[in-house]
């Protein structure tokens, strides 16, 4: 018999936001005494095995067959260990069925930017609604992404609790002297749009020894909205002094056309695609950076901020969605839509030593009032109200 179930059959080996999530917060559900759903065993947990072919590592079939399990298979597990109620970090659970859940919503950006034949637009325009509607409650990461629950949903906003995300405080601070200068490896792609990104070669990058550099870190969705940042690092007096790394993994659909952006502009020369950065590597880089630079359209959290902001890197983000919820009053705060204001902000970190200092100072004070342990048991405080 098991009261609470874990359902981490969306888990695999490679880190994601997603992964990340649900490994940091579910050591804080000792107290439940809960089973792990699982495909791999967790010391100190009692697990339960389920099949390994579920997650994002076997693509759209591996969501298809995640949805599949969970509809058909995981309402027997539910009745077999005579359960109370499902926790699923993704708001994924069998409609229709005696199972009791509370679910997580990250984000509703594929409804915010639809695109006409995605699968995760229809999933998130059929699938989550009912899925929600089912649920006991749901917790999501943001009050930005509550109101998006609401107003997209309907759902009355007392059966949302908004519990904001952390980050690793041993893993991102700031990157101390002793490290500067001793170089590391990053995959730096050619602008040039006719060469294959698998086939770009990898050249060594030096913290010490690079012009000073901006750094943004996410993939390169046209939500992103790195074509703004690009023209708007560009249009920098000094952009000749400085560059623009650009941290994240290519898309053959996004990449070629912003590499084409950036060889138009002439400034090939100062614009780095780094492709996926090892995460031992991120607080090295981020620490190094001018700022961080993250003028998205829309975020359901933006953790590249929090992490940025742990390290004591001033940020440039956007004022819309969740952002200025995590940067709050330690960042500097622009409208995305407008160039000038991207411009300007960039400009101004770079030439004024006395603001980067105050804003690294605010932002490592700021992200000190993140963490694993506020967010685990603010979710555990949840649960317990269904079991």
């Amino acid at each position: 018999m098991s009261e609470l179930l874990i359902n981490l059959s969306i888990i695999f080996s490679q880190p994601t936001g997603i992964s990340n999530y649900a490994k940091n917060l579910f050591p804080y559900f000792k107290s439940l005494h809960p089973t792990l759903l699982s495909a791999q065993d967790y010391p100190g947990f009692n697990c339960y095995s389920i099949p390994d072919n579920l997650t994002p590592a076997q693509g759209t079939k591996g969501h298809f067959d995640r949805i599949l399990w969970t509809q058909f298979q995981l309402p027997k597990i539910y009745q077999k260990l005579k359960s109370k109620l499902i926790f699923s970090p993704v708001p994924e659970a069998p409609l229709s069925s005696n199972c009791r859940f509370v679910v997580m919503v990250h984000d509703l950006i594929a409804l915010r930017f639809p695109k006409r034949f995605s699968p995760l637009t229809n999933y998130q325009r059929y699938y989550i609604p009912e899925v929600l509607r089912q649920a006991q409650h749901i917790i999501c990461n943001s009050q930005a992404t509550a109101k998006d629950i609401t107003d997209f949903y309907k759902i009355p906003a007392q059966k949302i609790t908004p519990i904001l995300l952390a980050y690793d405080a041993s893993h991102f601070r700031p990157f101390g002297e002793e490290g500067q200068g001793e170089g590391f490896f990053l995959q730096i792609h050619s602008p040039t749009p006719t060469l294959p990104l698998s086939h770009s070669p990898t050249i060594p990058l030096s913290t010490s020894s690079q012009r000073p550099y901006f750094l943004y870190i996410g993939r390169h969705d046209p939500y992103k909205n790195l074509h703004r940042l690009i023209s708007a690092f560009a249009a920098l007096p000094s952009h000749r002094d400085r560059e623009l790394w650009l941290a994240g993994p290519t898309d053959q659909r996004y990449t070629p056309l912003l590499q084409v952006q950036v060889e138009e502009l002439g400034i090939t020369e100062q614009v780095k695609f780094l492709n996926y950065v090892p995460d031992d590597e991120l607080p090295k880089i981020i620490s190094g950076a001018i700022a961080l630079v993250f003028p998205s359209l829309w975020e359901g959290f933006g953790l590249p901020v929090l992490e940025a902001m742990a390290c004591g890197t001033p940020v440039i983000t956007s004022n819309l969605s969740s952002l200025p919820e995590v940067a709050g009053d330690a960042g500097i705060l622009i409208n995305p839509y407008k160039l000038e204001e991207i411009t300007e902000a960039m400009n101004t970190l770079a030439t004024d030593a006395q603001l980067r200092d105050r804003l690294s100072a605010a932002a490592i004070s700021r992200a000190s009032n993140f963490s694993w342990e506020k967010t685990g048991m603010a979710t555990v405080e949840v649960l317990k109200q269904y079991l």
